[in-house]
C-alpha cells in the first residue's frame, strides 16, 4: 500500500508539472493547470474511458497533503498581517471585507427568493457564498509577483474573508433552525461560530508566540523551517483533537494559521520572517502541486448536471455580490480607484471552507435540499476554481500590478 500511495503521489506531481507547463503556453496560471491536470486524470473522466489512474478514493487517502498545504498557505497570508501595514491603511480591509461578504449573501439570498426557493434554504445557501479561497489566490500572487495596493488589500481581505463567512454561516444556520424548531437554541446556535472564531485565533497567536521564542534559540536557517513547519502540522492536526476529546464546537486550522504567521511577522524582525518564507517556497512546491491537482481530482463533472437555476443563481450572483460590496467598501474607506474596480473580480475562487460547510448546512435541512445544496456547492467550486485564478491574474494586470508575465 505504501508503494501504491507513493507512486500515486508521484503522478500527481508530475500531473501538476505537465499541465502547469501547458497553462504557462496558453498565458493561464499555473494553478488553473494543476486543477485542470488534476480534473483530466481523474475518475470521473478516466473512469469513463475505462482507464484508471488513480483511485476512487485517492483524494481521501492523501487529505493531510491537503491539510498541510492549506496551512502554509494561511500562515504565508498571516505574515502579510503587519500592524504597521494596518496603521497606515486602517480598517480599510475589515470593511472591504464585510461588505464583500455581505452583499454576495444578500444578492444570492435575494434572488433566490424571487425564483420562491424556500427561506431556510435560501439564507443557508446564501451565507455558504460569503467565503473565498485563499489558496489559488496566493498562488497567482506569487506565480506572477504582483505588487501593489490591489495586491496588498487583496491578500488581508482573503484573510479575514473566512471569518466573516462562518460567522454568517452561523447566523444563517440559527434562522434555518428556528424557522423550523421552536426549540432550538438560537443563542448558542448565533455564538457558537463566534466563540469559534475566537478559539481558533487564541490557538494561532499561542503558536506564533511559541515558534517566535523558539526561534530566537535555533538559529540555524534548516532549523528554523523545521520550527516552522511542526508547528504547522501540530496547528492543522488539532481539529482531530477535538473531535477526539468530544469538543462542542468547531476548529479552524486556517484561522490559526493564519494567526500564527501574523504573531511571527510582527514579533520578528523582517530579515528573519523573509529568510523563513523563502525556505518555505523552496520546499512547499511539490506540497502546493499536489494540492490543487488533489482538488481537480475531487470535482465531478456529473454535477453540473443537477445544478438547475438555483446553482446558476448562486453562482452568478455571488460574483456580482462580491464585486458591488469590494467596490462599496472601497468606496467608504476611500480606497484607490483600482483597488474600488479590480479587487472584487479577484474574489471568485472559491472551495475548500465553502464545501466544509455545506456539509455542516446538511445537517439541518431537509434530505432533498442537502443534496442540492451539495450540488450546487461542487458545481460552483468546480467552475470557480477553473476560471477564478484566471480572473484574478487579469484583474491584477489591468491594476497595473502585473507587469511582465513570467516565461
Amino acid at each position: 500500500m505504501i508503494i501504491n500511495l507513493l507512486y500515486y503521489i508521484g503522478i500527481i506531481i508530475l500531473t501538476g508539472l505537465l499541465f502547469g507547463k501547458v497553462a504557462k503556453y496558453f498565458k493561464l496560471p499555473n494553478v488553473t493547470g494543476y486543477i485542470l491536470g488534476g480534473l483530466i486524470i481523474s475518475p470521473s473522466i478516466m473512469g469513463h474511458l475505462g482507464v484508471n489512474i488513480v483511485p476512487n478514493n485517492i483524494a481521501e487517502i492523501l487529505t493531510p497533503i491537503s491539510e498541510i498545504a492549506l496551512g502554509f498557505i494561511a500562515f504565508t497570508i498571516g505574515t502579510e498581517f503587519q500592524l504597521s501595514y494596518f496603521k497606515k491603511v486602517g480598517m480599510k480591509p475589515i470593511v472591504i471585507a464585510f461588505f464583500e461578504s455581505f452583499f454576495a449573501v444578500v444578492f444570492i439570498f435575494v434572488v433566490l427568493l424571487l425564483f420562491k426557493v424556500e427561506i431556510g434554504f435560501a439564507i443557508v445557501l446564501a451565507s455558504i457564498g460569503a467565503a473565498t479561497a485563499p489558496a489559488a489566490t496566493l498562488m497567482v500572487i506569487k506565480q506572477y509577483k504582483a505588487k501593489g495596493k490591489v495586491t496588498e488589500t487583496l491578500m488581508s481581505v482573503v484573510a479575514i474573508d473566512d471569518a466573516t463567512a462562518m460567522i454568517f454561516f452561523g447566523i444563517a444556520i440559527a434562522i434555518s433552525k428556528a424557522l423550523g424548531s421552536a426549540s432550538t437554541n438560537i443563542t448558542w446556535t448565533i455564538f457558537k461560530p463566534i466563540i469559534e472564531v475566537v478559539v481558533s485565533l487564541g490557538i494561532g497567536f499561542v503558536v506564533g508566540l511559541i515558534i517566535t521564542l523558539l526561534l530566537k534559540w535555533f538559529t540555524g536557517r534548516s532549523n528554523r523551517v523545521s520550527v516552522v513547519t511542526a508547528f504547522l502540522l501540530i496547528t492543522v492536526s488539532i481539529s482531530s483533537i477535538f473531535t477526539y476529546f468530544r469538543v462542542p464546537f468547531d476548529f479552524s486550522s486556517l484561522l490559526s494559521c493564519m494567526m500564527a504567521g501574523a504573531v511571527l511577522t510582527n514579533l520578528s524582525s523582517e530579515r528573519k520572517t523573509s529568510s523563513i518564507l523563502e525556505l518555505i517556497d523552496r520546499f512547499t512546491p511539490p506540497i502546493m502541486i499536489s494540492f490543487f491537482v488533489l482538488s481537480g481530482i475531487n470535482l465531478e463533472l456529473s454535477v453540473l448536471k443537477t445544478v438547475g437555476i438555483i446553482g446558476i443563481i448562486y453562482i452568478v450572483m455571488r460574483v456580482i455580490g462580491k464585486w458591488t460590496g469590494a467596490w462599496l467598501g472601497g468606496k467608504i474607506t476611500k480606497a484607490s480607484p483600482e483597488v474600488q474596480k479590480y479587487l472584487g473580480f479577484s474574489l471568485i475562487p472559491q472551495a475548500g471552507v465553502a464545501i466544509g460547510l455545506s456539509l455542516v448546512a446538511r445537517s439541518v435541512l431537509e434530505p432533498i435540499q442537502a443534496a442540492q445544496l451539495t450540488a450546487v456547492i461542487l458545481s460552483a467550486t468546480l467552475i470557480y476554481e477553473l476560471i477564478g485564478p484566471l480572473i484574478t491574474k487579469i484583474s491584477l494586470q489591468k491594476a497595473g500590478e502585473i507587469i511582465v508575465e513570467k516565461k
